[in-house]
């Protein structure tokens, strides 16, 4: 039986990254712990579930090239989320409805059904009169090799909506129906429509769930939804929103008419290198999400991707983080438990009072590590205080505290002679006696976590290996440090 068109694409797709991978493997910037493919270019993560008692990752994936270009789906399985197995190619460009070279599988998620493991993804292709997105179907038996449904698409855009932005389908299943929800644009304004099926190849639209009014942009990407304690979160990554990146909103969905109402927003991380994290539900009962740790040409603060493209790949993820919801509704983002699994040569010192000359902290190693310190407010003076992070004497990351001002700083303009911008937020200090930060620094990344992993700041650095001194300083007076814990990271 002759293969399909899509079974061949994805097998030239597997050779070339087979021929590629140990070349790239040995690329100086590439990351040490978190997620990156073989070779070749990756944006949002896709169809994050647990099936067949594994992680599955998938993601957006141009495998021929360090830039964006035609969209596979990449996919890659783990027991840990931290150690990961990469698998063949799960989708292609091959059909008339996403086999564009600047088009193909965008977007969308992953569930299971009748003991398939089905995929439902943005096709985008182009006509005469511009582009067009669509969704889509694909299943699969062993959660490895996927068809194409015969009748895509199974959703197209409404009449009056724009169909080269409708994308990112979510799908989940509650009680006898399947919903799903996808971002839409309308007079340019942005929209989520929600959707319902009874077999996940049949669809009925239900209702506008949430939309900007011009407060919230022109179109939400990757929009997710989902129930966690008594209420509903929706998030997505805005278009048109001058700062932020991925926002979240708490309130209540009504499945009957599919209306979603919010009362709580808050950011999910105010660095330059996060956005379009998808969620799922894991074998333990957490809420996990994952993002693409970079950014898009259309931001405000975009210079570039970065120097990787030289290495032959673009691209990784953010740590995986648990969310949970506080007492007020507001949410936190904490990294998975698991990730304590790569310490080692744990280094702590206590009761350190650092003035405005630079205290180094211990570390084992410099370049690769995890961070966690406990400021003491009430025994401190200092305005502010400043974490210079992987430091060669010339080039540094700086974060800055502000306790005055409450406020919180990443600055990355003398940090690899690439890197520019420097990340802003407020500081919620909703403890006045004490301030942890968490900090996981990698190769080619620093995530910093704060305010009980409310304040977060993820940024690329693409510091060299000579980058691996890091100290702490207050300003106009001392900064106690009641513990500081340091360790390795492998």
């Amino acid at each position: 039986m002759s293969k399909t068109l899509h079974e061949q694409n994805i097998e030239k797709a597997d050779r070339y990254i087979a021929a590629k991978k140990l070349l790239v493997k040995q690329g100086e910037m590439r990351q040490k712990y978190h997620f990156m493919a073989e070779a070749g270019w990756i944006n949002d993560p896709n169809g994050l579930i647990f099936f067949g008692e594994k992680y599955h990752l998938f993601y957006q994936y141009n495998p021929y090239d360090s830039y964006w270009g035609a969209m596979h789906w990449g996919h890659a399985v783990s027991d840990d989320m931290i150690h990961w197995e990469y698998l063949p190619i799960a989708l292609a460009p091959s059909e008339y409805y996403d086999n564009h070279k600047e088009g193909g599988c965008f977007s969308g998620s992953a569930i299971e059904y009748d003991g398939k493991l089905y995929l439902l993804y943005t096709g985008t292709a182009k006509d005469e009169n511009g582009f067009i997105q669509t969704q889509c179907a694909a299943y699969s038996s062993d959660g490895i090799h996927f068809k194409k449904y015969e009748h895509n698409p199974v959703i197209t855009a409404p009449d009056g909506y724009d169909p080269a932005n409708f994308r990112d389908p979510k799908v989940w299943r509650h009680g006898e129906y399947f919903y799903l929800i996808c971002g839409a644009g309308k007079d340019n304004l942005a929209q989520v429509l929600i959707y319902r099926s009874v077999n996940l190849l049949e669809w009925e639209y239900l209702n506008v769930l949430a939309e900007s009014r011009g407060e919230w942009g022109y179109m939400w990407e990757c929009p997710d939804i989902y129930p966690l304690g008594d209420r509903h979160v929706l998030m997505f990554s805005p278009m048109g929103v001058h700062e932020r990146t991925v926002v979240y909103m708490v309130g209540d969905l009504n499945y009957k008419t599919g209306k979603f109402n919010y009362t709580v927003t808050g950011e999910i991380d105010w660095g330059f290198d996060f956005y379009a994290p998808q969620s799922f539900l894991d074998n333990k009962g957490r809420r996990i999400l994952i993002g693409w740790a970079n950014a898009w040409d259309w931001m405000p603060w975009w210079k570039d991707w970065g120097p990787t493209f030289k290495e032959g790949w673009c691209g990784s993820f953010a740590l995986p983080r648990e969310v949970r919801m506080c007492e007020d509704h507001t949410l936190q983002f904490i990294p998975v438990e698991e990730l304590k699994s790569l310490r080692k040569h744990e280094m702590e010192v206590i009761d350190v009072k650092a003035g405005e000359t630079l205290y180094e902290i211990p570390l084992s190693n410099g370049n690769v590590y995890e961070m966690e310190l406990l400021i003491d407010l009430d025994q401190s003076d200092a305005e502010s205080f400043t974490l210079i992070l992987r430091s060669d004497g010339e080039k540094k990351t700086v974060i800055e505290v502000d306790l005055k001002h409450q406020m919180m700083y990443f600055d990355r303009n003398l940090s690899d002679g690439w890197s520019t911008g420097r990340t802003k937020s407020p500081l919620k200090m909703e403890d006045k006696h004490q301030l942890a930060i968490h900090i996981f620094a990698d190769q080619s990344s620093i995530e910093v976590f704060t305010d009980h992993y409310k304040t977060n700041h993820s940024c690329n650095v693409f510091a060299g290996k000579n980058q691996k001194r890091n100290y702490i300083a207050g300003k106009n007076g001392s900064i106690y440090v009641k513990r500081l814990s340091t360790w390795e990271l492998s």
